[in-house]
């Protein structure tokens, strides 16, 4: 009997249908996937483990429910038993200015909480960083979200970020509202890739004020949006982040009107002792960021 079928049918059991452990399972698995290998499970046992439509256990579902529930649901206590009581490795996505100027002291003082804990850190921006969650390459994310996330990734916002425009410190413009007056933008846009929340956010605002201006240069992380600003190479546009240091060549003209984008946590499986002392530092520091 294959064990993988055997979790899939728990967590269908357990939760009441497929949709629904879709959305509990602890790693990313699709509907079709579930549906399918439970199937096959029957097809070998030669029965009907459950009713689709409601739901409902068949009688031998329940007998292999009853079976299996146990094993399935000391798993996860056996696994904290065996390394110590908690888990001794936690992997971490985020942009890199999210990883150099707010991760640092998050995880000094998670790391006092859990001595031996192991931590691997991750550069990424949204969207990779949900495939990396789905495909359960990473533990969880920290940057702006961006629109409902997949089935079985969980979103915590923390906090948002208004829209700002950079521009050299030689340049005559004072507001970004003059710039929605001309015919045409000639200074090249600066941006972050379009499937990012940023750009997203950015271009909406543009087409209510039906304003064209698309990118000239598309760079990696907001840190490089305000690198080029600064050696003239047109304005950009990124978010006003707190904990990012201002290049003396620029200039941060405010956005007004603009979509803010919401700073979060992403992450996906079960709430173990480690990630909801994480997650209580992170929504700490985050408050303290926003009242500053």
């Amino acid at each position: 009997m294959n064990i993988h079928h055997l979790e899939l049918f728990y967590y269908v059991a357990q939760h009441g249908g497929i949709s629904e452990a879709v959305r509990n399972m602890p790693y990313g698995i699709q509907q079709p996937a579930i549906s399918g290998q439970v199937i096959q499970l029957e097809e070998f046992l030669g029965v009907t483990l459950f009713h689709r439509r409601p739901f409902a256990l068949t009688p031998p579902g329940q007998e292999l429910y009853a079976f299996i529930k146990p094993f399935f649901e000391n798993l996860t206590p056996m696994a904290e038993k065996l390394r110590g009581g908690v888990s001794q490795h936690l992997r971490i996505a985020a942009a890199e200015t999210v990883l150099r100027n707010f991760l640092p002291e998050v995880l000094q003082e998670l790391r006092r909480k859990f001595p031996k804990l192991k931590v691997t850190l991750r550069e990424g921006y949204h969207p990779q960083v949900v495939t990396w969650l789905v495909q359960q390459n990473i533990d969880l994310s920290l940057g702006l979200l961006g629109g409902k996330p997949p089935t079985g990734v969980n979103a915590i916002p923390l906090f948002k970020l208004p829209l700002v425009l950079l521009v050299p410190k030689a340049s005559r413009l004072k507001s970004a509202e003059e710039l929605w007056q001309r015919d045409r933008i000639e200074e090249a846009l600066i941006t972050v890739p379009s499937n990012e929340p940023i750009r997203r956010a950015f271009q909406e605002g543009l087409t209510k004020r039906k304003v064209d201006w698309f990118s000239g240069i598309e760079v990696s992380s907001v840190e490089m949006v305000q690198t080029y600003v600064a050696n003239g190479y047109g304005f950009g546009v990124t978010v006003h982040l707190p904990s990012l240091k201002l290049n003396p060549k620029v200039t941060r003209l405010p956005l007004e009107g603009f979509d803010e984008v919401t700073f979060g946590i992403l992450w996906q499986g079960q709430r173990t002792s480690v990630l909801e002392a994480l997650f209580q530092i992170i929504e700490r520091t985050a408050r303290e960021l926003s009242a500053g």
